[in-house]
């Protein structure tokens, strides 16, 4: 899906239903482009793989980093310079943009970097 495509600011997470801090996520973006993904930190590459995308999901396929082997299942919506992400860490897609405690799930609002 060419649209999803382009560099990605989070402006707000959670994971198991906490909410990440503001300072790290004005210092990560998440890249996309075919075919591929990069998560920066600090201008970095900290993470790195593939991905494919259907009408509603994501799938991750980490090559690089602390996702390295790992498939990471997703649920997305995206609407023009806003995308919301809620992946699976578990291995399972989610069938919700929520997360809860003992659920492996991490939920992320981008919006487009310019």
């Amino acid at each position: 899906m060419k649209s999803l495509e382009g560099i990605w600011q989070p402006v707000y997470a959670e994971l198991d239903g906490e909410e990440a801090p503001r300072m790290a996520l004005e210092k990560m973006e998440l890249e996309l482009s075919a075919g591929k993904y990069t998560v920066r930190f600090g201008g970095e590459a900290y993470d790195q793989g593939l991905y494919e995308v259907d009408e509603t999901s994501i799938t991750l396929r980490g090559l690089h980093g602390p996702n390295q082997g790992r498939i990471i299942p997703s649920l997305f919506k995206f609407a023009g310079a806003a995308l919301s992400i809620c992946y699976g860490l578990g291995g399972e897609r989610p069938a919700k943009f929520t997360t809860s405690s003992g659920q492996q799930r991490y939920l992320v609002n981008y919006q487009r970097k310019q």
